[in-house]
Formats: structure tokens, sequence, C-alpha cells
């Protein structure tokens, strides 16, 4: 039995996105354009569910590159009307677009020059008539069994203002690395973040001429503490890399006369690179592949920008 309860709400919400998706026209593109050309924020409201809604859409608007935040339309009544500013637009979610609470914002939001975008399911309400713009979210029935409590015309708001917030973020061209600075904690951060924002570099980059005297090396090497050192020519561009591993095979079959050997008898000289803008798990999965330590952080000319390190990627848990 419940079971099937479960099958008959899925199977009524997701006709009910169906139904709304068949009717999306102008109104939706004209939504997009009012909120893109808003200097200011994007107030989102609603009261009861639809402020839940509400809250959920503000928050991915603001994650998406449109800033943005919930206002209490009963708070808003009580002094929280001094959130908006000249600028700002406003998003109301309401289903029967008589929500008492927004209804006497509205007249406050015409002094504000506030422009207004309406979700609803009754393009002929109170708050549909003072909108700039209308979005036809109104369902055939509720997937309650009493055709009473909010669901598929809260699954369909959400749908919308979801809809909303992609297609002002293709708008906007906001891609991987806005995201990523919008995301800095937590996986999605993790899974965005490039080798440019982890690599070691300036001073703390393993660093030495083709022509550096041995000791030297070993000194750089083991002041920067990264099992290794890059090999930079003069104008900048990688000339190879020489590893701990270098040395103990170096040592193996040389022993001593190592600390006389030329530098760039030494060196791997084609090591691995990656560009500053690659992902840092792309580097983690590479390095693995490659069962290597390091790799090098190189510009388009190949003059090297920085080193990435294993342990430094395992410690962020990219996985």
């Amino acid at each position: 039995m419940s079971l099937e309860t479960g099958r008959r709400v899925l199977r009524i919400e997701a006709q009910a996105i169906q139904d709304v998706m068949a009717k999306l026209d102008g109104a939706f593109e004209r939504a997009v354009e009012l909120l893109f050309a808003c200097q200011g924020r994007v107030a989102v409201t609603g009261m009861g569910k639809s402020g839940i809604v509400a809250r959920k859409i503000s928050a991915t608007l603001s994650s998406t590159g449109a800033p943005s935040f919930f206002l209490h339309p009963a708070e808003a009544l009580h002094g929280d009307l001094g959130m908006l500013a000249q600028g700002d637009s406003m998003l109301a979610v309401s289903y029967g677009g008589e929500t008492r609470e927004i209804v006497a914002l509205l007249d406050a939001l015409k002094r504000l020059d506030i422009k207004l975008v309406a979700l609803t399911g009754n393009a002929k309400s109170t708050i549909a008539q003072a909108s700039d713009v209308v979005l036809d979210a109104s369902v055939n029935e509720e997937a309650c069994s009493l055709n009473l409590a909010p669901t598929a015309s809260t699954a369909v708001a959400m749908a919308l203002g979801d809809a909303l917030a992609v297609a002002l973020l293709e708008k906007r061209d906001f891609r991987h690395d806005d995201f990523a600075a919008l995301h800095p904690a937590g996986s999605l951060g993790k899974r965005l973040l490039r080798v440019d924002k982890v690599m070691h570099a300036g001073d703390k980059l393993p660093l030495v001429a083709p022509d550096t005297p041995m000791p030297d090396v070993f000194h750089e090497m083991s002041a920067k503490k990264l099992g290794m050192t890059t090999v930079v020519n003069t104008d900048g561009t990688l000339a190879g890399i020489l590893t701990d591993g270098d040395l103990r095979r170096l040592m193996e079959k040389h022993g001593g006369a190592v600390v006389n050997m030329k530098l760039a008898g030494c060196m791997t000289r084609d090591p691995q690179t990656v560009a500053p803008n690659v992902l840092a798990s792309e580097a983690l999965t590479l390095m693995e592949k490659k069962r290597i330590t390091s790799v090098i952080v190189v510009d388009s000319q190949r003059r090297v920008l920085g080193v990435v390190h294993l342990h430094d990627l395992w410690g962020l848990q990219l996985v």
C-alpha cells in the first residue's frame, strides 16, 4: 500500500512538472531578463510552505551568481522592509496569489520601484495583477490524497525556481571558477579546486638552474622539503626535475661521486606537468596513475609556476 502511494505521489508531481514545462512561454524569458537586469539583489518571499520554497530558491540564486536573500513577508511589515533598497527586485511565491502578508507589501514595493515577479497558480490574483511578470505554477491536483497539502504545487514552484537560477547562470556566463569561488568549503568547493590554489609557489617552490652545483641542489631540496626540485632555465621555462628517487638511484650506481656530477646529466628532462587551471582532483589522478609524488605547474610557454605535491592533495580529501 505504501509503495503504491509513493509511486502515485511521484507520478503526480512528475506530471505536474511536465505540465508546467509545456506551459512555459515568453513570460519566463521576461522574468529572466528582469532578474538579470537587477542592479541590486533578488528578494524572494513567501509564507508557510511557499516560504520554505522561497528560501531554497534564494539560496540557489545566491550560489549561482545572483545575489539574493529571503524576505519574510510578515517580518517585512514590521521593519524588515528596510532590507530592500532601490535597484532590488522581488520574486514572490504564492500559489493562491492572495497571501495577505505579501498583498500588504504591494504598495510599498511600488513606492520603492521594486520590480516584481510572481510565481503563482492564479494568474488573476491580487499578487499576479500587481506583478511585472507572472509565471504560471498552477497544477491540476496536489499529490496529497486529500488534495489539500502543498505537494505537487511546491514541487513545481521549486522546479521553476531552479529553472530561473540556471537560466540566469547561463545568461551571465557563470563558470566553474565562479562556482568554486562561492563554494570554498565542503565537497563542492573541493571538487572544483584548481591546482593554482594549492600549489607550492614563490619562496616555497624548490628551484635551481641547470648549472647549479650538486651540493647546492641537495640544499635546495632539503630546505623546501618536497622531495624534489624543479630545474629552470634563465627564461623561466622548465628544463627538468630532480627527485629523491633519482638521487637514490644515482647513489646506488655512482656512490659519493654524485656530488661532483653535472645536474644536467642527472635530472629528468621531460617531467609530468599540468596547467594552472587543471582541477586538483585531476592532478591527484595523474600522480596516482603515474606513481609520482609531485607534478609541476606550468603556463602555456612552459614557464614554471609551482609544484603540487601528492600529500597536499591527499590532505584535501578530494574523493
